[in-house]
């Protein structure tokens, strides 16, 4: 059955994009000096600040940790990232299942057989939201984890899809934000390591009809490789400004 109206007549979505548009992404690497690894992203206007710290000695001996390193992630909002004041931005339901939606993502892509007996932590702070604070979480936890030299076997991408009409026939939608989740549509969220093919994480939002699935699915993970692309430039961009101001200082 045909969801909401997320498309005019034009065939435009309610913020101006095309369907198979991504939101206008930016980010930055080495935001702060502290943590071993840090970044920025804004995804659209949603914004978020990832920081690793590690890897470093295991705080609780562990069984697994032996085997490999132990992934620790904590998802957080501002009080001030939507328009409604949170008075818990930690500790939540909320935060506490996109933690543990974070870390199965994350470590999918860590070589964690690498650093036995070891842990690697992870902050994510969303400084506004306007949808997709997931997607743009993982994304820049990626470079976070980049920036701390820590080995990945892939970059881990995330991008959702939904589905609309447009005169009766469906047509996939890529990166929904805010105003399309609050529309009451189904949000498929996918993480992937789009240059092996292989997903880390797949949420539906709402149920959606096996007809449409592998279309929206087909969708998501487009928008992962063409994310992939740009936070491969923004890591090459890095690692050249890092080489010419060392340069600069040899000089």
């Amino acid at each position: 059955m045909p969801g909401p109206d997320l498309l005019s007549s034009q065939g435009l979505r309610l913020d101006g994009r095309r369907p198979n548009e991504l939101r206008r992404i930016r980010c930055k690497l080495g935001v702060f000096t502290q943590p071993d690894g840090s970044a920025y992203l804004e995804q659209g206007n949603t914004k978020v600040l990832a920081a690793v710290y590690g890897p470093h000695q295991v705080r609780r001996f562990r069984k697994s940790s032996a085997e490999g390193v132990v992934v620790n992630c904590q998802y957080s909002m501002a009080t001030f990232s939507t328009g409604e004041r949170k008075n818990r931005p930690r500790g939540d339901r909320k935060s506490q299942e996109m933690s543990m939606h974070l870390r199965q993502a994350l470590t999918a892509a860590i070589k964690t057989e690498m650093y036995p007996r070891s842990q690697i932590d992870i902050y994510v702070e969303v400084l506004q939201a306007d949808g997709g604070a997931y997607c743009a979480s993982v994304n820049a936890s990626t470079l976070a984890l980049i920036d701390a030299g820590i080995p990945l076997k892939a970059y881990v991408c995330s991008c959702s899809a939904s589905m609309a009409w447009l005169d009766g026939v469906p047509e996939p939608l890529l990166d929904v934000g805010h105003v399309e989740e609050a529309a009451g549509g189904v949000t498929l969220t996918v993480a992937s390591l789009p240059s092996t093919g292989s997903i880390a994480l797949l949420e539906l939002s709402h149920r959606l009809h096996s007809d449409y699935f592998d279309t929206v699915l087909s969708r998501a993970m487009q928008g992962c490789r063409d994310i992939e692309v740009i936070l491969d430039k923004a890591v090459r961009d890095h690692l050249a400004e890092g080489w010419t101001k060392q340069d600069v200082i040899t000089i």
